[in-house]
């Protein structure tokens, strides 16, 4: 009998040790930033300008605003996602801002070049400060891509925006890790939540929802999900072959027009 518990034995503490691991490192998992500080913002958005965010908890976030003159007094607040940095969503702020659009691209805690370390309530914190840049702007619109849905929907509940536009975004993070690590109990391991479905649900302003047909990231039907538990009018735009970092969904012509549409 010992002889077969013991294979048994190292087996399942390999798999605790291995649960240990995923429990405390996950947020390197879930996080991916480019740590390092974006080129000025002249090299990228000519007219834009260098601002500094501070939040509750006493970050300094570095942080891009792009004017636009004349001022139609709409600016669009972008959350990105868990990846790269501000410098990367330049692109979707050079086409927002040729079309009227104010901008604020701010990075997050431990991206571009910003202090801390990403969590849900860090992140949350982090949207905050920047919708307080934003104080006295006639309306104000929110942008979140991917993760950075989960971000403004959570913002959109205690401050409620002119519209909410969300790119690609998933049901819940469980629903996403799971896609892409079957074999771990994802659900009962994760610290951050992120419930975006349960968040729009929620939130009754005019709700845009963009994704790509072939997003290898975030499943095309947890977008559509989303979208069906919108409590607002929402619109849904579906962009054909595009996979979750083209080019499509990060300024592509149907992205902009949906801004619009809200806008």
């Amino acid at each position: 009998m010992g002889r077969v518990l013991r294979p048994v034995l190292v087996v399942a503490m390999v798999v605790v040790l291995l649960l240990a691991l995923v429990w405390i490192f996950q947020r390197r998992l879930i996080y991916l930033p480019d740590r390092s500080a974006p080129p000025p913002v002249s090299t990228l958005l000519p007219g834009a300008r260098e601002v500094t965010l501070e939040t509750a908890d006493g970050l300094r976030l570095g942080a891009w605003f792009v004017p636009t003159q004349p001022d139609r007094g709409v600016a669009v607040l972008v959350a990105g996602g868990n990846g790269g940095n501000r410098a990367d969503r330049a692109p979707l702020a050079r086409e927002l801002a040729a079309r009227g659009f104010a901008v604020l691209l701010f990075d997050y805690r431990g991206y571009g070049g910003n202090p801390g370390h990403p969590s849900e309530a860090g992140l949350a914190l982090d949207v905050r400060a920047a919708l307080r840049f934003l104080t006295g702007t006639p309306r104000i619109v929110y942008f979140g891509e991917s993760l950075g849905a989960a971000v403004v929907t959570e913002l959109a509940i205690e401050h409620s925006p002119a519209a909410l536009v969300l790119r690609s975004p998933f049901v819940d993070l469980a629903s996403a890790g799971a896609v892409h690590y079957p074999y771990l109990p994802v659900r009962a391991l994760l610290r951050d939540r992120f419930p975006v479905a349960d968040r729009v649900a929620t939130i009754a302003v005019p709700t845009a929802v963009i994704y790509g047909t072939a997003d290898t990231v975030v499943p095309p039907e947890q977008s559509r999900q989303v979208a069906a538990r919108a409590a607002g009018p929402v619109t849904v735009t579906e962009v054909a072959g595009a996979d979750h970092n083209d080019y499509a969904l990060l300024a592509g012509p149907e992205l902009i027009a949906a801004v619009v549409a809200v806008g």
